[in-house]
């Protein structure tokens, strides 16, 4: 590293120790909501109650949030296929993504948060667990970790990765810190050849375009089979297709509010909104009862067993209050507004709508899913819109338009299905790092 390199790190080192109490205020206001951020603080500072058992190496996948954390599911699947015997360490940065990570561990497993990023914090974690080798999903990068997994040899791997514009000129103007942090990964797959180009333009290793293994999840069987029969159901009853507000974010779901509250299309079909936060479930039920309209919440109907009823018909908004089940609310619906991308947050996930059937709509703001995006409008499974006004009167034309809506929906499936195969390539090309890394040990103690 050069000297401005050093300087710009030993600063960020710093700075970030000095912003701790402020994570331990942050982390103290959202347990008041989440429970589960209240867990195991110590450990977000690299102190742990217990050494971890002695079982052979380890493979540290970190996925921060619950979306990366069922991504990293299929993935810890496929390296237990080609690795037997393969203990993980999973380390998070969200309760929900804790929470969904349990139930991926297996006997022998660990579990963690992900350590702020501290040089003290990083030291002790990586002195506790002793990973051999490292996966960071997505865009997780951080300075000091990566910095010491490079100094004590260990390889550091960012997988199914992207990298946005909006990013790359992130990075670009603090490049004297961020730019070691990227070229001292040991290697780096990518999910398209446009995120290859701007991992490599920021010095990334790349080692390869694998492409995006979230393409290869299956919706839960149990959910779709009951959200078709809740939506024939409903159909039956009231005529009315289902339009759902999916992944939603702050802003967005008043904007929406006020789009249908005053116009035709409130009656026009069902809608049913699903906050992408729970700790925000209050908030949007309470903007739905402020404007004097009717309200009924998922955890009230009846548990999903085959013979649960659903909702009933009085409500003008159905709230979809819980984790989880978004294959459910996308096969209840017959089309999806996409969360995220009517403000400038960069969308969701829509390739697990377009797998369940459900054409989406979006807004303009998609630049962390740029290429699912335009391959999914290029193939005719999602439209885009100006704003979320525009995306209403969309959608309630698309669900009354029969001949389209089944076309469409024809086309979202396809479109998840055919980009299928990501996982199998990623699988095999880190199955043989592992195997390089377990050769060379060998060769070590010889």
């Amino acid at each position: 590293m050069r000297w401005s390199e050093r300087l710009a790190l030993a600063l960020y080192g710093v700075a970030i120790t000095a912003a701790s109490p402020l994570l331990r205020r942050k982390l103290r206001k959202r347990a008041v909501q989440e429970p589960g951020y209240a867990q195991a603080v110590p450990e977000r500072f690299g102190y742990y109650e217990s050494k971890p058992e002695a079982g052979g190496a380890l493979l540290w996948v970190h996925a921060v949030s619950l979306g990366e954390s069922r991504t990293a599911g299929l993935l810890i699947e496929a390296l237990r296929q080609r690795i037997p015997g393969l203990r993980i360490l999973l380390t998070h940065g969200t309760a929900t993504g804790r929470a969904e990570g349990q139930q991926l561990l297996r006997e022998g497993d660990l579990q963690a948060w992900f350590p702020w990023d501290t040089p003290g914090a990083v030291k002790r974690f990586l002195a506790h667990f002793k990973p051999s080798l490292g996966l960071l999903m997505e865009t997780e990068v951080w300075p000091s970790m990566v910095q010491a997994c490079a100094q004590q040899g260990m390889p550091l791997w960012l997988v199914n990765a992207r990298l946005n514009e909006r990013s790359l000129a992130g990075i670009h103007k603090a490049q004297v810190l961020m730019g070691p942090a990227y070229r001292h990964l040991a290697g780096v797959l990518a999910q398209t050849d446009m995120d290859a180009e701007r991992l490599q333009s920021v010095g990334a290793p790349v080692q390869g375009v694998t492409g995006n293994i979230k393409f290869d999840a299956r919706p839960n069987p149990q959910q779709v089979e009951t959200g078709l029969q809740l939506r024939a159901a409903w159909t039956a009853h009231s005529g009315k297709p289902v339009v759902v507000l999916a992944s939603s974010r702050e802003g967005e779901e008043a904007a929406w509010l006020d789009a249908i509250a005053a116009s035709p299309a409130l009656h026009a079909v069902q809608w049913l909104v699903v906050p992408r936060h729970p700790q925000r479930f209050e908030a949007v039920a309470q903007l739905v009862l402020e404007r004097g309209l009717s309200l009924q919440r998922r955890s009230r109907w009846t548990d999903l067993n085959g013979h649960s009823p659903g909702p009933t018909p009085a409500a003008d908004i159905w709230l979809g209050d819980s984790m989880g089940e978004m294959a459910l609310y996308y096969s209840i619906a017959q089309v999806a507004l996409l969360g995220a991308s009517f403000e400038a947050l960069g969308g969701q996930n829509l390739i697990e709508a377009c797998a369940c059937a459900c054409p989406v709509i979006m807004g303009p703001h998609t630049f962390n899913f740029t290429h699912a995006a335009q391959d999914a409008l290029a193939q005719q499974a999602a439209l885009r819109v100006a704003d979320v006004a525009e995306a209403v009167q969309a959608a309630v034309a698309l669900a009354h338009d029969t001949p389209r809506l089944h076309s469409m929906q024809q086309q979202a499936q396809h479109f998840a299905h055919a980009h299928r195969g990501a996982l199998d390539a990623m699988a095999d090309a880190l199955a043989g790092q592992w195997a390089l890394m377990a050769t060379d040990h060998a060769g070590d103690r010889l």
